[in-house]
């Protein structure tokens, strides 16, 4: 079974307990105005040309075989109805100006991968997160994936914005140890706006998973001016819900910005940024609510 993989970052400490491998799917059913992996968000491949980077050399446009890159004013440009997204470019690029996104693994492959940080995962308490995109856009092949690595007693947690069918949840829950929850909202106007759906169906997943006593983490990404008036309806939303271990506040940033340019992407950033004290303000509501959260700006 193949699945379409974004990226794959070992030595994380920021996606679950311990040190885990992060594994990237490619998709995602949201469109996050804050979003800051856009590299996730197509269920295509994708090339990111980073100009730079770029030392113009021509190197892209003498390998592309469909002559879809082409050389003008010194740097290359691709002819997108062209390109085939062989990524011969990419594998020629010698200054990596040329990245490329989205890269089909089959899951033996990719779990035998994940395997080679094992000695890390059993020291520090870690494992394998499987994240995005959303992961469980690709249900069978994550279902797939995290069942393997159950099978060698690899810990999975999964990263997801809880935008999928409730079937999806059912066939994941006996290999996960942990989800990690996005709540950018309750509000659904509010929600639709920051990522052009609604929340129904996240909210109504996140209680199913609560009634099934799943461990969970809720992340909640704070951008100000955005979602940041949302802060007391989370925590009275959460406040009824058992086995939620912790809810880490995002503190959202811009570095991202890079990203939409290589991709040639609207940048949909928003031009603000939370402070430290912003997200600890945010963190003592929710201790009223006796809910345990964290400052994920300078804790984790």
């Amino acid at each position: 079974m193949k699945g379409l993989i974004s990226g794959i970052k070992r030595n994380s400490v920021h996606d679950g307990p311990g040190i885990r491998t992060t594994v990237f799917f490619k998709g995602c059913p949201l469109k996050c105005i804050w979003c800051h992996n856009p590299e996730s968000i197509s269920f295509s491949k994708e090339i990111g040309y980073y100009k730079n980077k770029c030392i113009s050399c021509g190197c892209c446009e003498d390998v592309c075989p469909i002559k879809a890159v082409k050389m003008d004013g010194g740097f290359p440009k691709t002819d997108l109805s062209v390109c085939s997204h062989c990524f011969i470019c990419t594998e020629s690029c010698p200054s990596e100006a040329r990245i490329a996104y989205g890269e089909y693994w089959d899951s033996a492959d990719l779990v035998e991968k994940l395997l080679e940080d094992r000695d890390f995962y059993v020291s520090s308490g870690g494992g394998v997160t499987l994240s995005g995109g959303e992961c469980l856009s690709q249900p069978d092949f994550a279902v797939e994936v995290a069942r393997m690595l159950f099978s060698r007693n690899i810990s999975v947690d999964i990263d997801t914005c809880g935008y999928v069918p409730r079937e999806v949840f059912d066939s994941i829950i006996p290999y996960a140890d942990l989800f990690l929850y996005d709540i950018k909202a309750i509000d659904p106007v509010i929600h639709r706006k920051c990522t052009g759906r609604d929340n129904k169906l996240i909210l109504d997943n996140l209680k199913y998973l609560a009634e099934k006593n799943c461990r969970i983490e809720i992340r909640y990404p704070y951008v100000p001016g955005w979602n940041d008036k949302e802060s007391a309806a989370i925590c009275r939303y959460l406040r009824h819900l058992p086995d939620i271990s912790k809810v880490k506040v995002l503190g959202y940033h811009k570095m991202a910005g890079g990203k939409y340019e290589a991709l040639s992407m609207p940048d949909t950033l928003p031009d603000t940024q939370p402070t430290p004290a912003d997200i600890d303000k945010v963190v003592s509501m929710f201790a009223k609510y006796n809910i345990n959260a964290v400052n994920g700006m300078i804790n984790d």
